[in-house]
């Protein structure tokens, strides 16, 4: 059988949180069903909440099956050679009208141990931003267990972690190990390793609707924190018409790219290219094919195509393995 080859979008997954809001459907366009909605998960092999694909000839099919009919056309050569048929990230849209809660990754050698899981190292792309909208991440000096655990006794671990005001555009890497919380009044995309494992430390004493507080996984982060401080925020250019570098790691590379009229790529098909429109809208010509994309979209680009055209005027994150 030949694989019909396209760009493949997929139906989203809708996470319904006690922090999430309504602004994946007023900012990113998404048919949402819940005013609590916090993620919208576009790409997704998780167990249990793996992407089905919603466009073309491959419609209704899971990207899982498609993968393991067409592991090199779909991966791209190198990725199948380092990662068998799993697919190994995740891409999500966050939406926090609330703060989510103060948590960490675990790194691969304790995810592997303990969950037979990929680590969770990821990045995010603030899409959208309230004034005063702030981020933690890690924190304010150099600290060690003791102090980090008579702060978490006493109530006082946030006055020891690091804030970080954000706007529109501001990326972030977020490594394993690191101490995080994202603050309320944002929308971002987010890329990471394909896990699922969190490690919460603390929930600001909120409960859900049963009147229950979620889980904390205090003993589990004590190995998995990373006690040093941290230097997440992303500098990268925005040259017009070109792919602009923002994270470069052994998992995942994202570009950045201010698209102003017309582009021409060309790939090698070593990997897939996931695209993630973040602003604005663009077609994608494809032989004599044209797709056309907005805000909030998300695009797998199976390896085996590898020369096709944007026009159109939007800002575009461009993801891949080196």
């Amino acid at each position: 059988m030949k694989i019909p080859l396209y760009p493949l979008q997929f139906y989203p997954i809708f996470k319904e949180l006690l922090w999430g809001g309504e602004k994946l459907q007023t900012v990113l366009c998404k048919p949402i069903s819940s005013h609590q909605t916090g993620e919208s998960w576009e790409l997704s092999t998780i167990e249990g909440a793996v992407s089905r694909i919603a466009n073309g000839v491959l419609e209704g099919r899971f990207i899982t099956e498609v993968i393991n009919e067409f592991p090199n056309e779909i991966l791209g050569t190198s990725v199948y050679q380092r990662f068998g048929n799993q697919f190994p990230l995740l891409f999500k849209y966050l939406d926090a009208k609330e703060d989510l809660s103060v948590q960490v990754h675990p790194n691969d050698a304790l995810a592997k141990a303990r969950h037979n899981s990929f680590g969770k190292t990821e990045m995010w792309y603030v899409i959208q931003a309230d004034r005063e909208s702030r981020l933690i991440i890690g924190f304010k000096e150099t600290t060690d267990v003791s102090t980090y655990l008579e702060h978490l006794k006493n109530k006082k671990m946030l006055t020891i972690l690091d804030e970080i005001s954000v706007q529109q555009g501001d990326a972030f890497f977020i490594e394993t190990g690191t101490v995080h919380a994202i603050g309320a009044g944002m929308v971002i995309a987010e890329i990471q390793q394909t896990s699922d494992i969190t490690y919460r430390l603390y929930d600001f004493d909120r409960v859900d609707k049963d009147g229950n507080h979620r889980e904390l996984h205090l003993d589990l982060a004590l190995d998995a924190i990373t006690y040093d401080q941290v230097s997440s925020l992303k500098e990268y250019q925005r040259k017009s018409n070109q792919p602009n570098l923002v994270v470069d790691c052994p998992y995942f590379t994202t570009q950045f790219i201010p698209l102003d009229g017309s582009m021409d790529i060309q790939k090698s098909g070593a990997s897939f290219i996931v695209y993630m429109c973040v602003e604005g809208s663009f077609d994608l010509v494809l032989d004599e094919d044209i797709y056309s994309y907005s805000i909030g979209d998300t695009i797998l680009i199976p390896a085996a195509l590898t020369n096709y055209q944007f026009n159109g005027k939007a800002s575009i994150l461009e993801i891949y393995i080196s």
